[in-house]
């Protein structure tokens, strides 16, 4: 049995009543690492504007906030109970949710470009990479800060050692953060690799979201709490379902859809007809020197 102690205080550093957390200081990293990432591929030639960039930025970074603290609220009847006897509680920084920052975010950038007439499907592609590198950076503050971890007893474990941790003392969990980290970094190469394959405008976001759907519905059953929602599924799960069916759905419709063709497909219709044209013509000139024929006649 490999055991790794984290003795690590989840808060960053105090100035007087202020506490900054390393969870708080790692989504700050993990949005300006995602920031960053589609400022580089618009400078690379990416087809998008600076504005629309800052614009997607202030809508999409609240509206995934909201919605990450909206599943939180929501995942389970203890934790409604507890929200609406204590309404103010809802406006806490505490207990945020993966899919509701993923999906809140896809929400509001979608809204976003309705008004500003943007390639939805293409700006979520350009973005993805830079989404995946944020996740991960936010699961390193979910290490630190004790939380998401695994059940008890594994081959490799983590032990946490620090009163300040918000997971239980001195118990041996399996590293589910670590474990996301690593899988994140994984996805991320595989597609970086591929990201040229991935057509038409939009494939590329769905493999990524049902393949980490897949993941998340795996990996629920190695976690620690959550509160069952249907058939013993936590919600991350039921909701891994649910956008895995739609993203593997998506990926066979734009992928065989009459609205796609593939660059051999297209240049073997051109080549059809050129052909039929050519054809045509061909046939026209044949038809018309049969009448002068017949008129000669």
């Amino acid at each position: 049995m490999h055991t790794i102690e984290i003795g690590i205080s989840p808060v960053l550093f105090r100035m007087g009543s202020l506490e900054v957390r390393w969870y708080g200081a790692m989504m700050v990293l993990a949005i300006a690492v995602l920031i960053f990432w589609v400022y580089m591929q618009i400078r690379r030639g990416a087809k998008i504007s600076y504005d629309d960039l800052l614009g997607a930025a202030i809508v999409g970074i609240p509206s995934g906030m909201v919605f990450a603290r909206l599943l939180h609220v929501f995942d389970g009847t203890e934790n409604i109970r507890h929200y609406f006897s204590n309404p103010i509680s809802i406006f806490g920084g505490s207990g945020l949710t993966v899919y509701g920052a993923i999906l809140g975010a896809a929400l509001g950038v979608w809204i976003y470009s309705r008004f500003r007439k943007i390639n939805y499907a293409y700006l979520v592609d350009v973005v993805t990479p830079g989404v995946i590198m944020a996740q991960a950076i936010g699961r390193v503050g979910c290490l630190f800060n004790g939380c998401c971890y695994g059940d008890e007893g594994s081959r490799f474990n983590i032990v946490y050692t620090n009163p300040e941790s918000f997971a239980p003392l001195h118990q041996a969990f399996q590293p589910t953060q670590v474990y996301e980290i690593l899988f994140l970094m994984a996805l991320l190469a595989v597609i970086m690799i591929f990201r040229s394959k991935f057509k038409p405008s939009g494939v590329q976001f769905m493999v990524y979201l049902g393949t980490y759907s897949l993941w998340r519905i795996a990996i629920g059953f190695q976690r620690e709490g959550g509160t069952p929602w249907v058939f013993g599924l936590v919600e991350a799960q039921v909701i891994g379902i649910i956008a895995a069916t739609i993203c593997i759905g998506g990926i066979i419709y734009l992928t065989t859809g009459k609205r796609y063709l593939t660059g051999s497909t297209a240049a073997d219709a051109s080549i059809c007809a050129e052909n039929v044209t050519t054809k045509s013509h061909a046939s026209e000139q044949e038809l018309a020197a049969e009448d002068l024929a017949s008129d000669g006649d």
